[in-house]
Protein backbone atom coordinates (compact mmCIF):
# COMPACT_ATOMS: atom_id res chain seq x y z
CA UNK A 1 0.00 0.00 0.00
CA UNK A 2 0.91 3.54 -0.29
CA UNK A 3 -0.48 6.34 1.65
CA UNK A 4 -1.14 9.35 -0.71
CA UNK A 5 -1.22 12.98 0.64
CA UNK A 6 -2.95 16.01 -0.74
CA UNK A 7 -2.03 19.78 -0.19
CA UNK A 8 -3.31 23.07 -0.60
CA UNK A 9 -5.32 23.47 -3.69
CA UNK A 10 -5.49 19.90 -4.45
CA UNK A 11 -6.36 18.36 -0.96
CA UNK A 12 -9.40 21.68 -1.33
CA UNK A 13 -10.55 20.47 -4.91
CA UNK A 14 -10.22 16.36 -3.68
CA UNK A 15 -12.09 17.21 -0.58
CA UNK A 16 -9.47 14.68 1.12
CA UNK A 17 -6.27 14.98 2.40
CA UNK A 18 -5.22 11.85 1.39
CA UNK A 19 -6.14 8.04 0.61
CA UNK A 20 -4.37 4.97 0.49
CA UNK A 21 -3.71 3.02 -2.59
CA UNK A 22 -3.38 -0.57 -3.02
CA UNK A 23 -0.44 -1.25 -5.47
CA UNK A 24 -0.57 -4.79 -7.44
CA UNK A 25 2.20 -7.19 -8.44
CA UNK A 26 5.79 -6.69 -8.05
CA UNK A 27 6.61 -4.03 -9.52
CA UNK A 28 7.62 -0.38 -8.53
CA UNK A 29 4.99 1.89 -10.28
CA UNK A 30 6.51 5.36 -10.89
CA UNK A 31 5.10 8.86 -9.95
CA UNK A 32 3.64 9.14 -13.43
CA UNK A 33 2.03 5.92 -13.42
CA UNK A 34 0.18 6.55 -9.95
CA UNK A 35 -0.50 10.35 -11.70
CA UNK A 36 -2.25 8.52 -14.79
CA UNK A 37 -4.48 5.67 -12.53
CA UNK A 38 -6.13 8.97 -10.23
CA UNK A 39 -6.45 11.00 -13.46
CA UNK A 40 -8.81 8.32 -14.27
CA UNK A 41 -10.65 8.32 -11.33
CA UNK A 42 -13.22 11.61 -12.30
CA UNK A 43 -13.57 14.96 -12.76
CA UNK A 44 -11.60 16.69 -9.65
CA UNK A 45 -8.82 14.20 -10.38
CA UNK A 46 -8.84 14.69 -14.18
CA UNK A 47 -8.72 18.83 -13.36
CA UNK A 48 -5.59 18.09 -11.13
CA UNK A 49 -3.49 15.57 -12.85
CA UNK A 50 -5.02 15.61 -16.51
CA UNK A 51 -2.97 17.13 -19.25
CA UNK A 52 -3.88 20.85 -19.06
CA UNK A 53 -3.53 20.65 -15.72
CA UNK A 54 -1.19 23.41 -13.56
CA UNK A 55 2.14 22.14 -12.58
CA UNK A 56 2.36 20.40 -9.51
CA UNK A 57 5.01 19.03 -7.25
CA UNK A 58 5.30 15.35 -5.63
CA UNK A 59 7.30 13.63 -3.47
CA UNK A 60 8.32 10.06 -2.15
CA UNK A 61 8.77 9.63 1.53
CA UNK A 62 9.37 12.99 1.79
CA UNK A 63 12.37 13.91 -0.93
CA UNK A 64 11.22 15.75 -3.68
CA UNK A 65 11.00 13.43 -6.78
CA UNK A 66 10.66 12.87 -10.30
CA UNK A 67 7.74 12.08 -12.32
CA UNK A 68 9.92 8.69 -13.23
CA UNK A 69 11.03 8.29 -9.56
CA UNK A 70 9.41 4.50 -8.41
CA UNK A 71 7.15 4.18 -5.70
CA UNK A 72 6.91 0.99 -3.31
CA UNK A 73 4.72 -0.21 -0.82
CA UNK A 74 5.16 1.57 2.49
CA UNK A 75 6.31 4.71 0.59
CA UNK A 76 4.60 7.96 1.38
CA UNK A 77 3.49 10.07 -2.37
CA UNK A 78 2.70 13.74 -1.73
CA UNK A 79 1.18 16.29 -4.07
CA UNK A 80 1.40 19.87 -3.43
CA UNK A 81 1.15 22.90 -5.28
CA UNK A 82 4.84 24.92 -6.66
CA UNK A 83 5.79 26.64 -3.73
CA UNK A 84 7.93 30.11 -3.63
CA UNK A 85 10.01 31.89 -1.18
CA UNK A 86 9.98 35.54 -1.16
Amino acid sequence: MVEILYFAWLRDRLGRSGETLVLSGDEAPSVRDIMDGLRRRGAAYEEIFGEGAGPIRCAVNQEFAALDSPVRAGDELAFFPPVTGG
